[in-house]
């Protein structure tokens, strides 16, 4: 597994702290989840999202950006907010601790432009014992406890549609879990044909039997010479704001693609 090592301290004194979680590649995610009293311009986030000030960070961006589709713009900014919290989740219970990312009890601050940039914990979690080879399970307590209310407060707040906020989130937990695979060490083909995180995109249910919303989001389709090319289901429009690159072959829309290989030809 690259990003975080098992805490092994953690084992015989309780989950390691926030700042000493992430390691490696993922280091970066000490900076993305912090401590609440380490985050104190920080506001409650269930009260950023009723308050008005979700759109209003919308409205900043659109000052700052110019006229945009408000659909593309909050899509990107929930594009940073998945980022920030399904990452270092990711990677968290992958090293064998559960943060706390119950959506009234976390905090959010925002940069000068809008977007999240980092959230504030309730503490550093627990030890876990869940199997960490079970992408289904391993996310079954983050879309319960959060992603499901934050998708339906940037669809009441945002307008952004419930199915691009799953398939924007689906990114990045798929980024995360596949990134923090094990390597076999024969080198033999695995029955998950090598994308770790597939489970999440064909299973029909979540581990606590609900309806799994991340199924069919992302799906591997036959690229050059063989190799697989990750695509999402839906697009995250960031092709309408101006100056924000393209994802390149991971969009939805074949139009885009073509015009991102052109571009790199």
């Amino acid at each position: 597994m690259t990003g975080s090592a098992h805490p092994a301290a953690g084992d015989a004194f309780g989950p390691l702290p926030l700042s000493a979680l992430f390691t490696g590649e993922h280091a970066w995610c000490a900076e993305k989840v912090l401590a609440a009293e380490d985050l104190p311009e920080a506001m409650p986030l269930g009260a950023f999202f009723r308050s008005g000030a979700f759109a209003q960070a919308i409205d900043r961006m659109e000052e700052a950006r110019g006229a945009c589709d408000r659909r593309a713009l909050a899509s990107f900014w929930s594009l940073y907010y998945f980022a920030a919290l399904t990452i270092p989740y990711v990677v968290a219970g992958r090293a064998h601790q559960a943060l706390p990312v119950s959506l009234e009890a976390m905090t959010i601050a925002l940069g000068e432009d809008g977007l999240p940039r980092a959230f504030g914990l309730d503490g550093a979690g627990t030890l876990s014992e869940a199997d960490i080879e079970d992408l289904p399970g391993l996310v079954t307590p983050l879309v319960t406890a959060h992603l499901r209310e934050a998708v339906a407060l940037m669809s009441a707040h945002g307008g952004l549609a419930p199915k691009l906020a799953w398939n924007n989130a689906a990114v990045y937990i798929d980024y995360a879990f596949n990134a923090t695979a094990r390597t076999r060490p024969d080198g033999a083909a695995s029955a998950d044909h090598g994308w770790a995180a597939r489970p999440l995109f064909v299973e029909a249910t979540l581990k606590d039997g609900s309806a799994n919303p991340f199924r069919g989001c992302l799906r591997h389709d036959p690229g050059p010479e063989g190799a697989p090319l990750c695509r999402r289901r839906v697009c995250c429009l960031r092709y309408l704001l101006p100056g924000v690159a393209s994802c390149g072959e991971l969009c939805a829309l074949p139009d885009q693609r073509k015009r991102a290989l052109e571009t790199t030809a």
